[in-house]
């Protein structure tokens, strides 16, 4: 959402933004500020140890109810397939104002996967007024749930303005993490609900293997706080030789990490729509995705949970520089980096 709160910004003659923050996830929530020089009017600090869905969901209700009715907004914009975003809705939706909804439309259609992502986005698309949809594809599964054509913007995504602005102006050195510059860098990302349990230590054993059967590999993998993240990956994958476990990246250094890699491992939503415009391959660790365009276009193809699974898509890569190129060549379908100013055209006018 940074792009766009920038962009609405340089439109101040016609457009007043008023940002509210959740802080769910507190310490990657600040440096994003930073990054961007985007000062909260309104921080609702809700993070907990131990915080849950139930938690999550009355803390923002309840919250941003009051700061609607204080600062009676015209319209109020959610992001994504977030429980803040959903509940954000439906707070906006009980004071029956107008909710837009960016990034709106992904489907899996089937509401236990991923979990609680795709009915969080359901609802939000079921609650707004209007959809600044990514792709031809979300625009389809919003006509497909019986959403106005009226009320469907194609935009891209807001995503791939926000990684070419930090590309362009904030480079990251990466000497920090102690890399062979000689090997070839995986990156790993995984910390979806759906993959607690049995698909992470799955996800761990493939990459034991693939790096036992490849000595001119490095795999990064910078680690979830959750603790269902952090056990499973400590105990199998700590202190092994060229497998280096890092906290959280600031998303300027994790945006120059994706540059640097080689291939990247990935449950993440964003990141499958981000590393193709940087040419990086992206095999995706679950075994549906609501972002059906990127495997159509060959920027992403789907690895699964299961390590045979994994490791087998890891070293076609690495043995067949032919598939590599054609994916790290395939277009971007998210969007061109303009995303930001086509929805604030879009605000201008309704």
């Amino acid at each position: 959402m940074a792009p766009l709160i920038k962009e609405i910004e340089k439109n101040s003659d016609t457009l007043e933004s008023i940002v509210c923050v959740t802080a769910q996830h507190r310490e990657i929530l600040d440096q994003v500020l930073e990054l961007f020089s985007i000062k909260p009017d309104y921080d609702l600090n809700i993070m907990k140890k131990n915080q849950n869905l139930w938690s999550i969901t009355t803390e923002v209700l309840n919250k941003t109810k009051e700061i609607i009715e204080k600062s009676s907004p015209d319209i109020v914009l959610v992001h994504g397939d977030t429980t803040t975003s959903m509940a954000a809705a439906l707070s906006s939706f009980y004071a029956k104002i107008p909710v837009g909804h960016v990034e709106a439309g992904l489907r899996t259609f089937d509401k236990y996967y991923p979990f609680p992502e795709e009915i969080n986005r359901v609802f939000a698309d079921a609650l707004s007024s209007y959809h600044f949809a990514p792709t031809d594809k979300s625009c389809e599964n919003l006509l497909k749930c019986g959403i106005s054509k009226e009320h469907i913007y194609k935009t891209g995504n807001t995503v791939i303005d926000a990684l070419l602005y930090t590309i362009k102006n904030h480079n990251v050195n990466l000497s920090g993490f102690n890399l062979d510059n000689n090997l070839k860098t995986i990156l790993l990302t995984s910390h979806r609900r759906e993959n607690f349990g049995e698909p992470i230590k799955e996800i761990c054993n493939a990459i034991l293997e693939l790096i036992n059967n490849n000595k001119d590999i490095q795999v990064v993998y910078p680690v979830h706080p959750n603790p269902n993240v952090q056990k499973p990956v400590y105990e199998l994958l700590d202190n092994k030789d060229r497998i280096h476990l890092i906290k959280p990246l600031e998303y300027a250094a994790f945006c120059s990490l994706m540059k640097k890699s080689h291939i990247i491992l990935t449950d993440s939503g964003g990141v499958q729509e981000e590393a193709p415009s940087l040419g990086k391959p992206v095999l995706v660790l679950r075994d549906t995705t609501e972002r059906p365009e990127a495997i159509e276009y060959g920027t992403v193809k789907l690895a699964g949970t299961n390590k045979d699974t994994i490791t087998n898509a890891v070293q076609q890569l690495l043995d067949n520089p032919r598939e590599y190129k054609k994916m790290s060549e395939a277009i971007n379908p998210y969007g061109d980096g303009m995303a930001s100013k086509r929805i604030t055209d879009i605000l201008k006018n309704i």
